[in-house]
């Protein structure tokens, strides 16, 4: 990750951890070749997606630019290796895993350098895996809670270099269940509102303390049903 926005997390990296979602088992298995052993988590952050790996018994390496973010990761998870690194320098030699994921990240990457990196790192025929979790703005709450906080990026493959072949993409539709101070702390976590002065923060976190107050969905409720779309992208190295 490279910029001001994308290493701006590390200022929230517990409502981060709080706040965003995990991944659905369904999306990490079409992701993943048959037969992985070693996977790197490029961009790995609080840890999202690495636990996921880590649960499946394979052996995880993580990698991500922001120490507080790491520090987080190597507090649920004191096993698996967690190096600083960036995805156009990844810390791990050539040939050294059999696939890579990057959750919630790549579009924070320099998309070549990080594909002719990763492309390094890999084993022959190795995977490249992409995911992003979308709000789905089809529940009406939903959709008014992105205009309050902007709405996510929308994935692509056109992003991905030379090198790779095999490209498909998928999507998978769940629901991420969480209270509502989870929910203001997914917000709190995001890179605009870090980054934004301290008058504009307090009105978009304002803004949705009263969608949660007054929206009929979610008055009085403890619990929120909050549903997403998983996009993932999967391309084979040539």
């Amino acid at each position: 990750m490279t910029g001001e926005r994308s290493l701006s997390f590390g200022e929230q990296a517990a409502a981060y951890e709080r706040g965003r979602p995990s991944y659905p088992p369904e999306s990490i298995n079409w992701l993943l070749p048959t037969g992985a052993v070693d996977v790197l988590d490029l961009g790995a952050g609080t840890g999202k997606l690495t636990v996921r790996l880590a649960e499946r018994g394979l052996t995880v390496t993580a990698v991500d630019p922001i120490p507080e973010m790491l520090e987080v990761l190597s507090g649920s998870l004191p096993s698996v290796p967690a190096l600083l690194g960036t995805a156009e320098e990844i810390p791990l030699p050539d040939n050294s895993v059999d696939a890579v994921l990057v959750a919630q990240a790549w579009h924070w990457f320099d998309p070549e350098r990080a594909a002719a990196e990763v492309a390094r790192v890999l084993r022959p025929g190795g995977r490249l895996g992409l995911v992003w979790n979308i709000r789905d703005e089809r529940l009406g709450w939903v959709k008014e809670l992105n205009r309050i906080i902007g709405c996510e990026h929308d994935p692509s493959a056109d992003s991905l270099c030379g090198g790779f072949t095999d490209i498909e993409t998928h999507r998978f539709e769940w629901t991420s269940y969480l209270t509502p101070q989870a929910l203001l702390d997914l917000v709190a976590s995001r890179s605009y509102c870090i980054t934004s002065p301290a008058d504009v923060r307090r009105k978009v976190l304002g803004e949705v303390r009263e969608l949660l107050n007054t929206h009929p969905a979610l008055a009085s409720s403890t619990g929120l049903a909050l549903p997403y779309v998983t996009h993932c992208v999967r391309a084979t190295l040539a």
